[in-house]
C-alpha cells in the first residue's frame, strides 16, 4: 500500500466542552485538503483522543457526512499525526 502523508496540519484550540479541545485541518497525501475535523479527548481510547469528521444535518434531519476515512489505518494515520501535532502545541504553550 502507498505510504500515507498528513502535512500541513493546523490546529484551532477551543475553550474545552464535553470533550471538544480543537479543531484541525490538513493536507492529505499532498492531493487533498481536509478541514472541520474536531478534536476530542476520549478516555476510553490508548492515546486519549478521538477525531470526529464533519456532517451535514438536512432540515429533514438526515445526517450526510461530508468525509471520513473508509479503512481504519487511514483513521488511525490521520489521528496520529494530528493528536501528535496538538500534543506539541500543548506542550509549546505550557512552557
Amino acid at each position: 500500500m502507498n505510504e500515507l502523508i498528513v502535512s500541513e496540519i493546523q490546529l484551532i484550540p477551543v475553550k474545552p466542552k464535553n470533550g471538544l479541545v480543537s479543531f484541525a485541518s490538513c493536507v492529505y497525501n499532498n492531493q487533498l485538503y481536509l478541514g472541520n475535523i474536531a478534536v476530542y479527548t476520549s478516555p476510553s481510547s490508548e492515546d486519549g483522543y478521538r477525531l470526529l469528521y464533519p456532517l451535514k444535518i438536512l432540515p429533514n434531519g438526515k445526517e450526510i457526512h461530508c468525509f471520513h476515512p473508509i479503512n481504519r489505518e487511514t483513521g488511525e494515520n490521520l489521528k496520529k499525526e494530528i493528536v501528535r501535532e496538538y500534543e506539541n502545541l500543548l506542550s509549546k504553550m505550557n512552557m
